[in-house]
């Protein structure tokens, strides 16, 4: 299924056709001071957010970007951007549950591997994570939260903009092209893509960076999806592409296999509101022994309540990290299993990455 509809929206941003979201969210004038209320803030935060004109809307010298941005910083003062809830006061200097406190790159690159209806992707890698996977291939850098380098948000939106092929010097594009260069080492991305580890717990990271750009490039959120309804809500209007992970098709699994509470209720909560904002591409690692309990049930419930995601059933699951120490997970996945995973997916009619 390789219709007009797939990743439409996204697609369009991609060619030039529409702006990225963000840049319409800045495009909402509001006005709010550093010492109003949360519960008013909120309130003026959701009324940008429901208005569908993207022209002033009140008097102001601010935008509803700044005010996500403002909103977010408060949050971190009793961090509640994932679900685990720990309320640590990370401004004051107090990790939580994630042991990130400040935003740490521990890598940034256009990346050639990711899905095809993606690349080049320009990829920023964050330290820290909020799941503890007993088998994460990244584990590296899950977890070391301390790891990798601090940039500055201004910096790192300059670093944005020059992988932004609508605003790089044109005569360095042509010169590249008259030299033959290969398409897979271009240093223009197609998006942004925020990953790690997990980026929920650099959201104050991310929107900080945002005020600043004016890049025209998507925003893709990669991520575990493990998100409070609050950190939703100020990815709406911010966020282009969501590139999500749905591991598990049970809670006890998920707690077993990487440390999580409720974990089906708050994941499937949260593919439905990122369905709801935006395009969206979720990805279903394949894990030995796991076809009935995790795999089936992730794609039934992808079939019956989002089938316009494009899914990516992917079968390079490794016993990497500490899954030498799980029997059921200590294996690679057989060709039996993997082609059970796509026979599921095929007989759910869903539309799988290309």
């Amino acid at each position: 299924m390789h219709g007009a509809t797939r990743l439409q929206k996204y697609e369009e941003i991609v060619s030039g056709k529409a702006h990225p979201r963000y840049l319409l969210t800045k495009s909402k004038k509001c006005a709010f001071e550093p010492q109003d209320g949360s519960e008013s803030l909120w309130k003026l935060h959701d009324r940008l957010i429901a208005d569908s004109n993207v022209t002033v809307m009140t008097d102001g010298a601010r935008n509803l970007l700044e005010l996500k941005a403002f909103l977010v910083e408060r949050m971190l003062y009793e961090c509640n951007l994932c679900e685990r809830r720990c309320g640590a006061n990370r401004k004051e200097g107090e990790k939580g549950q994630c042991g990130v406190l400040e935003a740490r790159v521990s890598s940034d690159f256009i990346h050639m591997g990711e899905e095809p209806e993606v690349i080049p992707s320009y990829t920023i890698f964050f330290s820290g994570c909020t799941f503890r996977c007993v088998f994460c291939q990244n584990w590296d850098i899950s977890t070391h939260p301390e790891a990798g380098r601090r940039i500055e948000p201004e910096d790192m939106a300059n670093m944005i903009e020059s992988r932004d092929p609508h605003l790089s010097v044109q005569s360095e594009r042509i010169r590249m092209l008259d030299e033959g260069i290969p398409f897979r080492r271009s240093p223009w991305g197609n998006n942004v893509n925020w990953v790690g580890g997990d980026p929920t717990s650099n959201l104050h990271f991310i929107l900080e960076t945002l005020t600043k750009c004016k890049t025209r490039l998507p925003q893709i959120w990669n991520s575990n999806m493990y998100l409070t309804v609050e950190s939703m809500k100020l990815l709406e209007g911010v966020i282009d592409l969501f590139l999500t992970d749905f591991k598990y098709g049970n809670d006890q699994c998920a707690k077993r296999l990487s440390g999580i509470e409720h974990y089906f209720e708050i994941i499937s909560r949260n593919h439905l509101l990122a369905a709801r904002q935006c395009d969206i591409i979720v990805r279903h690692l394949v894990l030995p022994n796991h076809i009935e309990c995790c795999t089936r049930p992730v794609l039934e419930w992808i079939a019956d309540h989002i089938p316009e995601a494009v899914v990516n059933v992917m079968e390079q699951y490794r016993p990497e990290h500490r899954a030498h120490k799980f029997e059921d997970i200590s294996r690679c996945v057989s060709s039996v299993e993997f082609n059970e995973a796509l026979r599921i997916a095929d007989t759910l009619g869903l539309k799988l990455t290309r």
